[in-house]
């Protein structure tokens, strides 16, 4: 008798069986072999939670066939059960239902394989019996070269894409959040035109080993760059002539102060303006620059000298649009010059309490010059303790140096005649005054001289008296 137990449900005729008709038997089995090479489609009942495919005993079957695309509308998920349970079958079966629904690929007790609607898979099935699987076959496949002509989708929340041998390169989605991860080494973008960032969030964290120091954010519609640690401030740099420079710091220990490498330059007519109410402006028009302080005052407050370099020699002060005074250069000297008619030049200060005119030149009168008081050098005794002589007057002028010299300080300095402070400081350390800055800059008070040398020639007036004696 014949049976059908081989994996296609073929007709195997039993020894001395079909005697002039087993060519006939031979066809249809050769048939069905083609079938099953081939391609079938089966419907599912309209929205049926179950369906059953059992391959046919030696007739033809749409469930024999390699690829089996299932049709039909679901409402529901549907199990499909393949049968005969013993059958070791693979298969491309693909899930061509309408109404987004799944199917479930069974054979017996054991697992399945879910194929959600518009997609296919490769399964294969165990023939187990009643405890029959279904298994992907496709579950984790090894490639050398792998080509996607359209869409790859990892539908499982915890799928990963891993590139490397490796695993150096993840791609991965939590379900709520996408994470690329580079194990090992840089990140490289290679692209051949732009680079597009959508954030519909707005805001793009900058993390090192998973702590946030950076955070680049739009904040109603305007570009928002925060330095998130405490303190830690925003660096802008780049490369001069080979070297990499610090172009700009933003100092947040300090409220944001903002400290620029080199210049920092405004264009042609355009303002640099300080104060919420631009309380004062720097500005060019091409060929003038102008500080204004339309709201107040002008201040300069520096902890050393105050430097004004007028190459054209003339120092303007106004009152509105008039000149009223003109500091210039002539031949080397410092002029002083009352623009106004017959205004006099006047100096006033503090005495005691008491603002005073120390000095007025009187313009009207040729510039008559009228002392508050006397014109005199300070050397009141009553003003003065602890007076004693001074001793071996000649001795020290004789340890002093004339010197010529230039300043290194000055450029195209002039030679000028005078004394080195250190070296009159350790003869006559009265004289010699230190200042209070990073140099302690030495100088000399040449006036208290006067008293060495007044002694000096009384010492050297001795010792001509007495070799005249002799």
């Amino acid at each position: 008798m014949a049976t059908y137990v081989n994996n296609l449900r073929l007709k195997e005729i039993a020894t001395g069986d079909e005697s002039g008709t087993w060519g006939t038997s031979t066809n249809t089995n050769l048939e069905l072999i083609g079938e099953a090479l081939g391609f079938g489609t089966e419907g599912i009942t309209t929205n049926a939670d179950t369906h059953t495919t059992t391959i046919a005993d030696g007739s033809a079957d749409e469930g024999r066939a390699m690829y089996i695309k299932y049709t039909g509308t679901l409402d529901s998920a549907c199990t499909i059960t393949i049968g005969p349970n013993t059958l070791k079958r693979v298969h491309m079966i693909e899930n061509a239902t309408s109404g987004s629904q799944n199917i479930i690929i069974s054979q017996g007790s054991g697992a399945n394989v879910t194929i959600p609607p518009g997609d296919t898979k490769v399964v294969y099935l165990d023939g187990a019996g009643s405890g029959a699987a279904v298994v992907d076959a496709f579950a984790s496949l090894s490639v050398v070269d792998l080509k996607v002509q359209d869409d790859l989708s990892l539908t499982s929340d915890s799928a990963v894409l891993n590139l490397g041998a490796d695993n150096d390169f993840q791609i991965t989605h939590s379900g709520s959040a996408g994470t690329i991860t580079n194990g090992t080494g840089d990140l490289t973008l290679d692209i051949a035109s732009d680079l597009n960032i959508d954030v519909d969030d707005g805001r793009v964290f900058l993390k090192d080993d998973g702590t946030t120091f950076g955070r680049i954010a739009s904040a109603s519609s305007d570009l928002e760059v925060v330095s998130v640690v405490q303190d830690k401030d925003i660096l802008l740099k780049g490369n001069d002539g080979g070297s990499e420079i610090t172009a700009l710091t933003l100092d947040m220990s300090d409220a944001g102060t903002a400290i620029f490498n080199h210049d920092l330059k405004v264009s042609d007519n355009n303002n640099m303006q300080f104060g919420a109410g631009a309380d004062l402006t720097l500005s060019s028009d091409g060929t003038n620059g102008t500080i204004a302080t339309p709201n107040g005052d002008l201040i300069l407050d520096s902890s050393d000298d105050i430097s004004i370099n007028a190459d054209g020699g003339d120092i303007m002060f106004a009152d509105g649009s008039t000149n009223v005074i003109n500091l210039g250069i002539g031949d080397s000297n410092a002029i002083f010059n009352t623009q106004v008619s017959n205004a006099d030049f006047i100096v006033k200060g503090n005495d005691g309490g008491s603002a005073i005119t120390a000095m007025t030149l009187d313009m009207s009168a040729a510039g008559a010059a009228t002392f508050n008081a006397d014109v005199t050098a300070f050397s009141d005794k009553r003003l003065k303790t602890d007076i004693s002589n001074i001793e071996n007057g000649l001795e020290k002028v004789m340890q002093m140096q004339g010197v010529y010299y230039k300043r290194n300080d000055q450029e195209d300095a002039q030679m000028k005649v005078g004394v080195l402070a250190q070296d009159m400081e350790a003869v006559v350390p009265e004289v010699v005054l230190t200042a209070d800055d990073d140099m302690q800059t030495k100088s000399v008070d040449y006036g208290k001289l006067t008293a060495v040398l007044i002694e000096a020639i009384k010492d050297l007036k001795a010792e001509i008296d007495e070799l005249k004696k002799g």
